[in-house]
Formats: C-alpha cells, structure tokens, sequence
C-alpha cells in the first residue's frame, strides 16, 4: 500500500510539475502548424481505433 502511495505521488508532482513548466516556457502555437496537426488527427485516432479493434478481436 505504501509503494502504491508514493507512486500516485510521484504522478502527481511530474503532471504538476508538467503543468507548472507549460505554463511558463511554452510558446502558443502557431496557426498554421495547428492546421497541418489537425489534418493528421482524425485518421491517427481511426487508426488507432482500428488497430486495438483487431489486436482485441484477434
């Protein structure tokens, strides 16, 4: 019990920690780089969806 404690911990202060620094040092993004990420998404997401659809069926 005392392992699992210390592991939600340390998750916690490194997502904390993430947050912290994003905030900071993070720069906004660039529009036109956001337009070629979201060309990318939607059929990474299918495909992913897909791909866990055959490994569980399979």
């Amino acid at each position: 019990m005392g392992n699992l404690l210390l592991l939600l911990l340390l998750i916690f202060a490194g997502v904390a920690l993430m947050a912290v620094l994003g905030e900071r040092f993070a720069k906004p993004a660039d529009p036109e780089q956001m337009r070629k990420l979201q060309r990318w998404l939607l059929p990474l997401i299918g495909l992913s969806l897909v791909l866990s659809l055959l490994k569980f069926y399979l």
